[in-house]
C-alpha cells in the first residue's frame, strides 16, 4: 500500500519540479524509469534493488530543489516532499517489520525441532527485503548542462 502511494506521488513531484528545472530532463527520465522498474519488480530481492535505484533517483530530484530556492517555496512541492518523506519513513518501518518476521520464520525453519515440521509441511526460508548498499549511500549529483571532467 505504501509503495503504491509512493509510486502515485512521484509523477506529481516530477511535474512540479519540471517547471523550474526544464533542462534537467535526464534526472526526470531517471526517476520515471526507476519508478517503472520498481513497480514491475517481482520478489523481495528484485524489489529491494529497484527501490534502491528509485530512492537514489528521488534524492537527485530533492538535490535539484536545493539548487532552485524558488522551488522550495512552492507550496505544492513542499507538500509533495513532506508526504513522500512520511511515506519513506513508513516504508522503512515496514521493511524492518517484514525482515524481522522473515528472520523469525527462517530461524524456525532451520532450527530443531521445528525444522522437521517445516520440511514436512513445505515451509521454506524467505528472502529479506533489502535496499542495495550502493544506492543507499550514493550522493546525488546536480549538473546544469556542464559535463564533469
Amino acid at each position: 500500500m505504501q509503495l503504491k502511494r509512493r509510486y502515485d506521488l512521484i509523477p506529481n513531484l516530477v511535474e512540479t519540479v519540471k517547471g523550474y528545472a526544464a533542462h534537467e530532463k535526464g534526472t526526470f527520465d531517471a526517476v520515471v524509469s526507476a519508478r517503472n522498474q520498481a513497480m514491475s519488480a517481482r520478489g523481495p530481492a528484485a524489489k529491494g534493488e529497484a527501490e534502491g535505484l528509485l530512492s537514489g533517483a528521488l534524492r537527485q530530484v530533492f538535490a535539484l530543489a536545493e539548487a532552485y530556492p524558488q522551488l522550495r517555496a512552492v507550496e505544492s512541492f513542499t507538500q509533495l516532499q513532506q508526504t513522500l518523506n512520511q511515506i519513506e519513513d513508513t516504508l522503512q518501518n515496514a521493511r524492518r517489520y517484514y525482515n524481522a518476521v522473515v528472520r523469525d520464520l527462517n530461524t524456525r525453519v532451520e532450527q530443531f525441532p521445528s525444522n522437521m515440521v517445516a520440511s514436512m509441511t513445505g515451509f521454506k526460508t524467505r528472502e529479506f527485503f533489502e535496499i542495495t548498499a550502493a544506492a543507499e549511500r550514493e550522493v546525488p549529483r546536480v549538473s546544469f548542462g556542464v559535463t564533469p571532467s
